[in-house]
Parts: C-alpha cells; sequence; structure tokens
C-alpha cells in the first residue's frame, strides 16, 4: 500500500462518523473535504516545484467547494457502496417537509443570531430580532421553528421563529373556536368602539360591549390587564379575531339568573344598584340580574330625566311590579314604594274653587298643570278664553308659566281635574243684548274665511259671522275673498242674536238701501238696455246693465246677428226676459234685440208675396213678366232672411 493510500486509511480511520439517532448530527460534508483536501496535499508533496507555487495550490484547495460526486469519484467505492452510505447518512436524519413547523432547542445565542438545533444534518440560524418578545430566551429553550427552506445555495438550513408562532398561533385560535376553549389573553391597548387584546401572539379585538355585562364607564383602566376570553369570531383572510369576555360572564349568570327569577314575586320589595341611566329609565342591578324603572315609575311627578331623581353606583329600594321569566325581564318601580299624591288632596278642595300651579306639560289642545307633586290638572285651550276663534295652547302658556285657575271637574276616584282659566273674567255673552243690540252697526275685524261667510270678532270672545249672501245686494260673490281680507277693518249691522247658542247673525249690505226697490221700476221686462259682457260661462254670460245691476244672459240667447258668440268685453243692446225683486234675478237676451226685427221683415216680405200671387190668381189671367221678376224677387229676399 502506498503511503498516500496508509494516510488516508488512517485518517478514515480516525474520522469515521459514529452512526447514533440520539445523539448529535454528524457533519460528513466537512470530513469528506478534509479528506479531499488530504489526498491533494500528498500529491502536492511528491511533486518539485517552487515553494511559492505550493502555497498557491493549497489556497486553491482551501477553496475547492464540497461535492459529493467528486468524494465518492474514486475507484474504492463502488456503486453500491456509495448507495450503501448515502442510506446509512440519511437514516440518521429526521424527514423535513417545507413550510413545517417543528419544535427546535437553543444551542447558542448571539447579539444578532439564535441558532436552534433541530436534530437535522445542520443547524438552523434564526434573527434575534425574532425573539424580542422573549427577553428570558436561553440556551436549551425548546422553541417552535417554521422550515422555511432545507437548504439554500450555501447549504444552510433556514428557519423561522415568527412565522411558526403565527402559524402555531392560528390553528391555536381557530382550535379555540370550534371547542369553544377559554384562552389567556392580555389587554394591550384601546381602539375606536373597544380594545386590542394580545390572544397567543396575535393582535386580537375586543368589543366595547363584550368587555363586561354592565356598561363601562373607564375603558383606559383595563389596558395592561390578563384576562380570560371566549374566541367568538375568526377571519383569516382579513387576520381578524373577535373575542369576549363577557359570554364567559353571561354563561354564569345564566344559571344565576334563572335561579333569581325562580325566586321572585310582585310586590316584592329589593334592594339593588343603579348600574345605568338613560333617558327612559334606570337599570338597577339587583345582585345578578337587571331590572328596568321605567321613567315613569320614578316619581309620582313629572321630570325630564332619571338622573334629576337617582345617580350611577347609588343603592336603593325598588319594587317589583311585574317580570317575564321566559325573557328575563323585571319591571320595577320607585315611586309605588311612596304614598300616591291624590290621597293627600285637601278633602275640603272642592269645584269652584281656585288654584294655582305650575305648567309642566304644553300640547295643541292645552296644558297641564301641577297642582301639588304628582297632582296634575288639565286646562284646555277652550278654556283659556272666552273667544270662540280657538287657538293652540302655546299661544297662551309655556312650561314653566305660574297660572291661577278655577276647578271645573274633580274626581279624586279617577284621579282626573279640569281648570278653566275664562271663568276668572266676565262673560261678555252675559251682557250681549246692552253692548251688541240688534240693528247696531259696529266696525270689526275678519278673523277669517269659509265657503259661506266671513267670521269677525266685535270684541275678545264675541265672534260674529257675514253670509255670503249678506256681503253685497247687486254682486254675485263666489268666495268671501273677493270682497275683503283677513284682518281688514269692515263695518256691519246686527241682524239677529243667539245668546243661548252663542251666535251673532251680521251683514254688511244692509247699511245701505235696497236698491232693487228701484230696479223694479227702472229694469222692465221687453225693453232694451245697453250692457257689458263681464264674464263667460258654460250655460251663458254675466252682464252689467248700466253699470248698475248683474244679468245673466242663457246661452242660446248670447247668439249675434252672424250667428257666433258674443265675448267677454263686448258693449251690446240686451233685452229684459225675466225680472225678480225677491230673488234678486234678472235674465237678459241680447238674440232677441235683433231676431225680432228679422221676423217683422219676414212677415212683411210673405205678405207682400201673397198678396201679388192673389191678385194673379183673381185677374185669371197671364201673368206678365214684370209681375214674375217682382214674385221672385220677394222670395229670394225671402230665402236670404231665412
Amino acid at each position: 500500500m502506498s503511503d498516500i493510500k496508509k494516510k488516508k486509511t488512517a485518517k478514515k480511520a480516525a474520522k469515521k462518523p459514529r452512526i447514533n439517532k440520539t445523539s448529535k448530527k454528524v457533519n460528513i460534508q466537512e470530513e469528506a473535504l478534509s479528506e479531499e483536501k488530504l489526498v491533494l496535499e500528498e500529491v502536492l508533496e511528491k511533486q518539485v516545484a517552487p515553494d511559492n507555487v505550493k502555497s498557491k495550490s493549497l489556497e486553491k484547495i482551501d477553496s475547492i467547494e464540497f461535492d459529493w460526486n467528486t468524494v465518492l469519484s474514486t475507484d474504492e467505492y463502488s456503486e453500491k457502496e456509495k448507495k450503501d452510505l448515502e442510506d446509512q447518512y440519511s437514516s440518521t436524519l429526521p424527514e423535513l417537509i417545507a413550510k413545517q413547523v417543528i419544535d427546535g432547542v437553543v444551542v447558542m445565542i448571539s447579539d444578532r443570531e439564535v441558532v436552534v438545533d433541530i436534530n437535522f444534518k445542520s443547524d438552523g440560524i434564526i434573527s434575534f430580532n425574532e425573539f424580542k418578545y422573549n427577553p428570558d430566551l436561553k440556551i436549551g429553550d425548546i422553541v417552535e421553528v417554521l422550515v422555511e427552506k432545507q437548504e439554500d445555495k450555501n447549504g444552510q438550513l433556514i428557519l423561522s421563529h415568527r412565522r411558526a408562532r403565527v402559524l402555531r398561533a392560528w390553528e391555536k385560535v381557530n382550535e379555540a373556536l370550534d371547542s369553544g376553549e377559554i384562552v389567556d389573553g392580555k389587554i394591550l391597548s384601546r381602539t375606536k368602539g373597544g380594545m386590542i387584546v394580545d390572544v397567543f401572539g396575535i393582535e386580537c379585538f375586543l368589543p366595547g360591549s363584550q368587555i363586561d355585562v354592565k356598561p363601562i364607564r373607564d375603558y383606559d383602566e383595563y389596558v395592561g390587564k390578563e384576562m380570560e376570553f371566549k374566541v367568538v369570531k375568526v377571519n383569516e383572510a382579513f387576520r381578524n379575531v373577535v373575542v369576549s369576555h363577557k359570554a364567559l360572564i353571561e354563561a354564569d349568570l345564566a344559571v344565576q339568573t334563572k335561579e333569581i327569577m325562580s325566586k321572585l314575586e310582585k310586590g316584592q320589595v329589593l334592594e339593588g344598584t343603579v348600574k345605568n341611566i338613560t333617558s327612559y329609565g334606570v337599570f338597577i342591578d339587583l345582585g345578578g340580574i337587571d331590572g328596568l324603572i321605567h321613567i315613569t315609575d320614578l316619581s309620582w311627578g313629572r321630570i325630564a330625566h332619571p338622573e334629576e331623581i337617582v345617580s350611577l353606583d347609588q343603592t336603593i329600594n325598588v319594587v317589583i311590579l311585574d317580570f317575564d321569566e321566559g325573557k328575563s325581564r323585571i319591571q320595577l318601580g320607585l315611586k309605588q314604594l311612596g304614598s300616591h299624591p291624590w290621597d293627600e288632596l285637601d278633602d275640603n278642595l272642592k269645584v269652584g274653587d281656585e288654584v294655582e300651579g305650575k305648567v309642566v306639560v304644553v300640547a295643541d289642545y292645552g296644558v297641564f298643570v301641577e297642582i301639588q307633586a304628582g297632582v296634575e290638572a288639565l286646562l284646555h285651550v277652550s278654556e283659556m278664553s272666552w273667544s270662540t276663534h280657538l287657538r293652540s295652547a302655546n299661544d297662551f302658556y309655556k312650561k314653566g308659566d305660574s297660572v291661577k285657575a278655577q276647578i271645573l271637574t274633580l274626581d279624586k276616584e279617577t284621579r282626573k281635574m279640569s281648570l278653566g282659566v275664562k271663568q276668572m273674567t266676565p262673560d261678555p255673552w252675559a251682557n250681549i243684548e246692552k253692548e251688541f243690540p240688534a240693528g247696531s252697526t259696529h266696525s270689526v275685524k275678519v278673523r277669517n274665511f269659509t265657503n259661506f261667510g266671513i267670521f269677525v270678532e266685535l270684541t275678545e270672545g264675541i265672534d260674529g259671522l257675514i253670509h255670503i249672501s249678506d256681503l253685497s245686494w247687486t254682486k254675485k260673490i263666489k268666495h268671501p275673498a273677493e270682497f275683503t281680507q283677513v284682518d281688514a277693518k269692515l263695518d256691519v249691522k246686527v241682524l239677529d242674536i243667539d245668546k243661548e247658542n252663542r251666535k251673532i247673525s251680521l251683514g254688511h249690505k244692509q247699511l245701505e238701501k235696497n236698491p232693487w226697490d228701484t230696479y223694479e221700476e227702472k229694469f222692465i221686462e221687453g225693453n232694451d238696455y245697453e250692457g257689458k259682457v263681464l264674464e263667460l260661462y258654460d250655460k251663458g254670460v254675466l252682464v252689467s246693465l248700466d253699470n248698475e245691476v248683474e244679468a245673466f244672459v242663457p246661452r242660446k240667447h248670447a247668439e249675434k246677428s252672424d250667428g257666433s258668440i258674443i265675448t267677454e268685453g263686448e258693449q251690446l243692446s240686451f233685452r229684459i226676459i225675466e225680472f225678480s225683486k225677491d230673488n234678486r234675478k234678472i235674465l237678459a237676451s241680447h238674440t232677441l234685440t235683433f231676431r225680432e226685427k228679422d221676423n217683422e221683415k219676414k212677415k212683411k216680405k210673405k205678405a207682400e208675396i201673397n198678396k201679388l200671387t192673389e191678385k194673379i190668381e183673381s185677374e185669371n189671367q197671364k201673368s206678365t213678366l214684370g209681375d214674375l221678376d217682382q214674385l221672385s224677387s220677394l222670395k229670394n229676399d225671402l230665402d236670404t232672411q231665412e
């Protein structure tokens, strides 16, 4: 055996690896490289060359990269031996899968890197930044790592602790969601609508409504706390996890609530703590279950907000008014613990007495006046003023106003009372005949219109009606708005008074003499008068005769001589065909003014024709040419007229 082979065999024996699955792995790559370097060194020693050349050759040897094919290509290894050697080496290594999460042992820690042994052919190196969350990391700790690559181009095993923690955390979160397992977490900070919680290294969202069963007043006091949570929602696509602490409490309260509800009775008085105050009522903690006191059950008197009666965390006694065991709802009362204010009302109080109170509610139909705490009376808007022209109660009173009124009705059994203010002043209708006697004239104010007339105010509390037919003797008024306007002054005459029903009839046209007394003598049936067309209707035309009185012309009497219908604004002659003083109605015709004249002409022509015809027949002779021409001319004239 040559010296080279002897040295090689000796060194191989010294460097032969020990194959043991439980011991640390042997780096066969490094040993093979050393053997290759040894062979090359011995070859160079036998060659004659300068020292500097040998030195450079050795430098090249150091730079040689390891290659299994080169090492095992020597003649001393057959293909079978190479295969056996590879199998023997591979059997000592664990089977690794890329992107697999496994456990490893920390074997070295430096300022920049952490070396982890996963029982593979080489150790993995991980950046120290991935362990900053764990300041207590030490050699020998077992950590979870993710195999990103079994070896890179330099044969290095690539691991990641951060990604392994994330994958393991999502696995744990999903398991907790499926199993309902309770997980531990730490509240990191506040955020909009809730808190951020660290669970398994994942930042989860804790809604504000899921922190506790009671409303949270100070969220900051929870920051930094470690609490138990239940995973309620996981969305891996958006990397979103929602947890709840309230769900754990509610599970315990459900059993407790059922037990408490089974012991409740209506009328039972319990002690509770004010848990939450809203605009509509107060929630009371009864020791594991909540009840509601509606704002109307806090006080016998009216209040604007429950804060006027109770405050947060106040301990009070309440009475159970009603409860629903199925829905776990409890209706509580506070005012019911005291006597009803109506029971303390003065027994000597009676109808007709004068009382004083404060307006607590204002509505369109009236106001509610508080006589004493819990005792209210209605003052209807109709009892605020003697005026029959009703207005809104807001025109008279505002909330908080002090009111003096007279008791109109009082029923202690039904706890109802009504008041009146107008009764504190004299009734203007008491002396209506003296103030406004029939036939007297007054200047009044127009209040409002209706289709049938105008309501006017004679004085405060006394309104009268002017019927539309009593506005004018001659004009046809369709609506009172054509005659006057609201708030205008109008002179009227009192026509009739109905004191019992508080009604008074007024007239405006009665201030003047009835012109129809003179119209009867002036406008005679059969006579023609000049008139101006005012308006056109489907059934006829309205005209003004001599600018004094209006007359109606039926449509069949509105035809002109040329066959057309008269138009608005025309000045024409009209014949009176009917006059009614009682109904103040005049019917006229324009057509008759020219049609009767035409009829007279027709009669005259016919008479001439008949006379000429009789003459020809009586003489019993042949008609002359002149007679025939005359007869033909008369007939043509008659046809033209017709």
